[in-house]
């Protein structure tokens, strides 16, 4: 029987509940909010341990492959698989392709622990503790979610009533109860019974399967299909679409573990946050004396118990209370800390009008296989825009059928094609690209490569760039 455990990372959501820091193109999992790593990468450190973990599989869709592959390399955290999911299914056909995936690695007696790569989690000792619980408990055949202990009666999270004690620590399940309105949630706290429903499971790969094909078998037959067909592409693995497409729209909750007769809970006490809403990011961050979390790019006069938090610009807030403030280079969002879960009314309403819908997708700064690029400004028939390459890596051999572009190094050494010519372009020194012509960046380097780019022509959309050759796949 393997002695460690196989980590699963669901990493595919679009969320923007965080809005607008976090976007459907740049989701909450893949930035920085209160650190030095996104929450991804925080997911990610807490099963690196090796005496604990094999690689991870995560599980992701196309648009996000790149971020996960480029954030994990930057950890050197290896990784088992990545999957891509070529449509949103929610997570119980997600789960069960893992699962499929999990068996054919390490087999049916392996066991795989699923997290949400969007929480922030207090990974120690009592962590850990409760990590041990639920291994053994999955190994004497139990499907396993963590109970996270209530703080507060919250009306934004499942609850799960808890019922015998196990041999292991852990507790039978005895139902799960859906989100509650404030009186009944102050009734679940009051009882003692219930646990918040977390989302996180330790799972024996064998027994999750043949509970899938019990009481979910059109999911369990659609991911067993897709994980057959999938395709390797690169550092990735495509589920086959045909079949995955197929797959119920169901949660692994609503599948599994409300029917099964196998379910038990772990009472975790850790601190742990999904995150969903600003005032949760408040909740966990470092205060002031006022009880103000203030981001670097940001400062605070008589105000208290508020968060700050600023992308780009300086934000300089002065004379206000229990409120939340955050901007980034293209809007900023102002409200009460305790209104913060209707951000998403917000997002829908930007959404609704072709105006600012893109406010609610992407951000000025967009991510690539090769490094990232920021739109720094623009006009009739110009943009400028920013880039970072990373070094060892190249964007594609390409062309331009309505634009020009001039690049000017600012840091770094660039390595650029331009038809038939190659040749190096040191700091300060710069390069023109006629509109038509073949060209192609490279960073040789041992740093990261900054450009400025500046675009002149009669249309400047990203569809006027025609790949020749790309070493990512997208020609």
């Amino acid at each position: 029987m393997p002695s460690k455990i196989v980590p699963v990372i669901m990493a595919g959501g679009k969320g923007t509940r965080l809005w607008p820091l976090s976007r459907s193109a740049a989701p909450k999992q893949f930035l920085q909010f209160l650190g030095d790593h996104s929450l991804f990468q925080k997911t990610l450190q807490r099963v690196s341990d090796p005496q604990w973990y094999t690689p991870a599989v995560v599980v992701t869709n196309a648009e996000f492959r790149f971020m996960v592959a480029e954030q994990a390399r930057a950890l050197e955290a290896p990784l088992s698989s990545i999957l891509l999911e070529p449509i949103a299914r929610n997570t119980a056909p997600a789960l069960a392709a893992a699962a499929f995936a999990v068996q054919r690695e390490y087999g049916d007696d392996a066991i795989m622990q699923v997290l949400a790569s969007d929480h922030e989690i207090d990974a120690g000792d009592h962590y850990f503790d409760c990590i041990r619980i639920a291994r053994e408990t999955a190994r004497a055949g139990k499907l396993v979610t963590f109970g996270i202990r209530p703080t507060e009666p919250a009306t934004g999270y499942g609850y799960i009533e808890t019922g015998a004690d196990l041999d292991t620590g852990a507790k039978t399940v005895a139902r799960f109860v859906e989100k509650p309105n404030r009186e009944r949630a102050e009734e679940l706290l009051a009882s003692g019974r219930y646990l918040w429903n977390s989302g996180m499971f330790m799972l024996p790969v064998g027994r999750f399967l043949a509970e899938i094909l019990r009481y979910a078998p059109a999911v369990h037959d659609a991911a067993l299909r897709a994980i057959q067909d999938k395709k390797h592409d690169l550092d990735f693995d495509r589920l086959d679409e045909a079949a995955f497409s197929q797959a119920p729209d169901i949660s692994v909750d609503y599948a599994v573990f409300e029917n099964t007769a196998d379910a038990a809970v772990v009472p975790s006490s850790f601190s742990w946050s999904d995150l969903g809403s600003w005032d949760s990011v408040w909740a966990i961050g470092e205060k002031d004396e006022q009880g103000n979390v203030v981001g670097e790019n940001a400062s605070v006069s008589n105000t208290r118990n508020s968060l700050v938090l600023s992308r780009d610009i300086h934000l300089a807030v002065h004379g206000l209370e229990d409120v939340a403030v955050i901007a980034s280079e293209d809007a900023v969002y102002v409200g009460h800390l305790k209104d913060s879960q209707d951000v998403g009314k917000i997002v829908k309403k930007l959404a609704m009008s072709a105006k600012t819908r893109p406010l609610t997708e992407t951000h000025p700064t967009s991510y690539r296989p090769w490094g990232d690029v920021s739109s720094v400004l623009s006009g009739e028939r110009f943009e400028v825009k920013r880039l970072h390459v990373t070094p060892g890596r190249k964007i594609s051999l390409q062309k331009h059928h309505h634009r020009s572009e001039h690049w000017i190094v600012v840091r770094g050494t660039a390595e650029i094609t331009i038809g038939n010519e190659t040749r190096l372009l040191h700091e300060n020194e710069s390069v023109y690209i006629p509109q038509g012509v073949v060209h192609r960046l490279t960073n040789p380097g041992k740093i990261p490569l900054e450009l400025i780019e500046v675009q002149t022509g009669s249309y400047l959309k990203d569809d006027d760039t025609v790949r020749l050759a790309d070493e990512f796949g997208r020609t």
